[in-house]
């Protein structure tokens, strides 16, 4: 087993993508936290058990692995955070969709429709790409998280418990990165 927990991401992803098993694990293995902290701030539906959020969170982060780009400039923690909050939340809501009355029931994430996942949301098409990029060199790092989540349909109160800040903290940071998106967006014309 190769030794790679001083190797940058950038370099543990080109090398996981080769076919390096050990690799992979390495990056499974750091940003594991970003998995589990996400399954627990979506276990409030009682739809699903954090194991199963946990798993879904865990094919984001797999998903993030093999479809980041670092010639966009962004940051692959930001990018995996995305990539398993938008799993785990289209989860919930394929699970909420089939369940109106609110009983549990099992469910195959395989049967989740190809093309609907949200990595195949978030990287299709190239104005995706660019509006992803706008973003992530206008916003600070809590500023993206919040519209990150505002844009995926959360509330303020959501948000709020996902990331342990004050509701006025929430309503600052949008207010602050529409200000910027405004500015930055406007020198596009």
């Amino acid at each position: 087993m190769q030794d790679y927990r001083n190797e940058k991401d950038e370099a543990l992803i080109a090398v996981a993508r080769a076919g390096d098993a050990d690799a992979t694990e390495e990056l499974m293995r750091r940003y594991k936290n970003i998995v589990l902290r996400s399954a627990r701030k979506f276990s409030f539906n009682q739809f699903a058990e954090v194991d199963d959020l946990v798993q879904e969170g865990m094919i984001g982060l797999y998903s993030a692995i093999g479809s980041f780009s670092s010639a966009a400039g962004k940051s692959f923690k930001n990018f995996v955070y995305l990539c398993v909050v938008r799993r785990i939340y289209s989860y919930l809501r394929f699970i909420n969709r089939g369940n109106p009355e609110g009983e549990r029931s099992e469910i195959d994430p395989e049967s989740i429709p190809e093309g609907s996942t949200p990595e195949d949301l978030l990287l299709d098409g190239e104005s995706d790409a660019e509006f992803r990029l706008r973003l992530v060199k206008t916003l600070s790092d809590f500023e993206f998280r919040v519209v990150t989540m505002y844009l995926e349909g959360m509330s303020y109160a959501q948000i709020s418990e996902a990331t342990g800040k004050e509701i006025k903290s929430i309503d600052n940071a949008l207010a602050r990165s529409k200000r910027k998106l405004l500015h930055a967006f406007s020198e596009i014309k």
